[in-house]
């Protein structure tokens, strides 16, 4: 007889942050929209780039496909914000809101920073704090401290410009204050930083993170 997996049956929802058709639609992207705590934000923004030109939401759109692959193969449901890399939004709410009607066990939400701080290098895990439910509360924290370890463990260095040991507290992200699931979002690292945008602009560079966070994933799942 075979078993299954301990998390197969299990919801992950991937956030690949931004779109590829971002760029060419300001108006619906810069048009405002709610973020939480009586705030507003864009709808979404375009992202960074590395200073080659490699951008952001290629390479989110890629990791989360590799990240939903693995875990589809443990019998983990995957349910995507976004289908492709070449579409419009959807705006911040939008993606809260498809990890609360999916009953996400989990919500993964990938990205990549852009500092131009001279030596920023490094992932962060952010997370919502002070929570505003109980999803957002110990379980959202354990998602993004076992992100964060995985992370670390897997040969990534925490951020040396950002947060602290490798998290990052926000009262200002919408995917994060509009959750009613357990949800972290990842900035793997500096996508202007010459080392970590030449790991990110390769396929291998790109399965390590997968991996990373694939791994994670199934640890939070698991515990």
């Amino acid at each position: 007889m075979t078993t299954a997996p301990p998390a197969a049956g299990k919801v992950v929802v991937l956030d690949p942050g931004h779109n590829g058709g971002n760029g060419s639609h300001p108006a619906e992207i810069n048009r405002p929209v709610p973020a939480g705590r009586g705030q507003t934000k864009p709808c979404n923004t375009t992202g960074t780039s590395t200073n080659a030109g490699y951008p952001e939401h290629a390479f989110t759109f890629d990791v989360a496909q590799r990240v939903g692959k693995a875990l589809a193969a443990k019998g983990i449901r995957v349910v995507y914000t976004r289908q492709d890399d070449t579409g419009v939004g959807p705006c911040v709410d939008q993606r809260a809101a498809i990890g609360n009607e999916a009953r996400a066990d989990a919500v993964v939400s990938i990205h990549a920073d852009g500092s131009d701080s001279a030596g920023a290098n490094g992932f962060h895990v952010a997370y919502s704090s002070p929570p505003l439910n109980a999803a957002q509360g110990e379980p959202s924290t354990r998602l993004a401290q076992t992100l964060r370890d995985t992370m670390r463990t897997s040969g990534f260095s925490p951020a040396n410009y950002i947060g602290a040991n490798g998290l990052s507290a926000r009262t200002d992200l919408a995917g994060l204050n509009l959750s009613t699931r357990p949800v972290a979002l990842v900035e793997c690292g500096n996508m202007r930083n010459a080392a970590e945008a030449a790991r990110m602009t390769s396929a291998e560079g790109r399965q390590q993170f997968a991996a990373a966070i694939t791994a994670a994933i199934e640890a939070y799942l698991a515990s």
